[in-house]
């Protein structure tokens, strides 16, 4: 988990034309940007990640199938193409990758890191094998494939081994994948 220099942002979201190593920009809660990307297979499974233990924000909690930060100079679309390569060792393209929306995200998650972040999200529906993927292990301790019941179930009954995100942004990504499920159903 080598720190990266990426672009700082106002709080409205437009570049400032500083560049900032992340984990300053994390220990004076300067705004930047993320990516966040939902992969999702044919038969309606979701990826999900567990963390590494050693991340320094929610070690070993299970998450969003991939995400990272945009590094300076960045495009966010770039940035989740760069970003599923480098964790999980899947080559997509710009035209798998759905935007979905970019959400304004402020968070104390600790005592030393402040997360200002404008999240680009983005969802890809990947015929992905567990097995054949090249896990990035400073990033991710494992994967998994996972109903979309079984997910609710387990964030209903079971919160706490999940990042924190909110129950209306697992509910958002819960009901656009089912969406775009019985959407691709009916063509």
């Amino acid at each position: 988990m080598a720190d990266e220099l990426i672009d700082i942002l106002t709080p409205n979201g437009t570049l400032t034309g500083e560049v900032k190593l992340k984990s300053e920009a994390h220990k004076k809660g300067l705004w930047h940007a993320s990516v966040q990307i939902w992969i999702y297979t044919p038969d309606g499974k979701i990826l999900i990640q567990k963390r590494a233990k050693n991340k320094d924000t929610y070690p070993n909690l299970w998450d969003i199938s991939v995400a990272g930060h945009l590094t300076a100079g960045d495009s966010p679309i770039d940035a989740a193409i760069r970003e599923i390569e480098e964790e999980i060792g899947y080559r997509v393209f710009k035209d798998n990758l759905i935007f979905l929306k970019t959400i304004k995200k402020s968070k104390q998650v600790s005592s030393s890191i402040i997360d200002n972040e404008f999240n680009y999200l983005y969802i890809v529906k990947l015929p992905i094998i567990i097995s054949k993927l090249k896990l990035q292990i400073e990033e991710v301790a494992e994967v998994t494939l996972i109903s979309i019941s079984d997910f609710e179930n387990q964030l209903k009954n079971h919160p706490n081994i999940f990042v924190p995100h909110g129950a209306s942004y697992y509910n958002f990504i819960i009901n656009t994948i089912k969406q775009k499920n019985n959407n691709q159903k009916k063509e």
